[in-house]
Formats: C-alpha cells, sequence, structure tokens
C-alpha cells in the first residue's frame, strides 16, 4: 500500500477503526525502517503521523516519536510539529508525565526546537490546515 492508496482509504481524518489501522500500520514500518534504512516507506509514515496528529491524542506522541526516530530518513520526514496535535504546552506537560527514556527524548528535542523557534506561531490547527493543502 502506498500513500496515495492509504490516502484514499481512510483520507487524512479517519475514524476510530481506522485510526487503529494507522497506528498498526505505522508500526510495521517503523520495524522495517529500523531494520534497514529505506526498507520502511517514510513517506507513507509521515501521512500516518499527519493522521494521528489530528487526532489529538496524547497516547499517541511516543509512536510518532518513535517514527520520527526510525531513521535518519524518517528523522527529516516526519515534523516535530506532529508530535503535538494535542498542543506544544499538553504535549510537553505529558511527555514529562512519562518515565521513559523516549519520553525524556522527546521532551528535550520539543524544547530544543521550541527555544530554536520552530514553534513560533505554532497551532495544531494552523498545521492540519497546511498539511490539508499539502496532501490536496
Amino acid at each position: 500500500m502506498d500513500e496515495d492508496e492509504w490516502l484514499l482509504r481512510h483520507g487524512l481524518r479517519p475514524d476510530e477503526r481506522g485510526l487503529d489501522e494507522v497506528r498498526t500500520l505505522l508500526r510495521e514500518h517503523i520495524g522495517l525502517e529500523r531494520r534497514s534504512q529505506g526498507d520502511g516507506d517514510t513517506i507513507l509514515m509521515k501521512l500516518c503521523c499527519v493522521q494521528l496528529f489530528q487526532a489529538a491524542r496524547l497516547d499517541d506522541v511516543l509512536l510518532i516519536w518513535s517514527a520520527k526516530m526510525a531513521s535518519w530518513d524518517a528523522g527529516c520526514s516526519i515534523d516535530i510539529q506532529l508530535l503535538c496535535g494535542a498542543g506544544l504546552e499538553r504535549t510537553k506537560a505529558y511527555l514529562a508525565g512519562q518515565s521513559s527514556p523516549e519520553s525524556e527524548a522527546a521532551l528535550k528535542r520539543l524544547v530544543y526546537c521550541e527555544d530554536a523557534g520552530d514553534f513560533e506561531g505554532f497551532t495544531p490547527e494552523e498545521r492540519f490546515a497546511y498539511y490539508t493543502a499539502y496532501y490536496e
């Protein structure tokens, strides 16, 4: 399944069952990409992250982070802002409340990117509008 087929199947706003399928597909491609860069489809991974971003569920933040960290290519393709579908402050608070090396690394990167200006003017609504235009 490629990006176009997946987008036709689920759109940018999958329903609950569709979100479960998004998570499953994303986990599969994370595993492929971690085994060998290029084995996973990072373009499809990004689309899955956009779909999870729009759902704005904090429990998807570490899955999106895992996708971003799967390889160098995935890290470049998957924007840091995709972790923040629920908003930057809520995402930072969520990560601060977790106790894993992944959550600490994600929080550290968010703070670094925020300090660098990567979140100036950021709102989840504005960012999703950007992705809507991108995928049209």
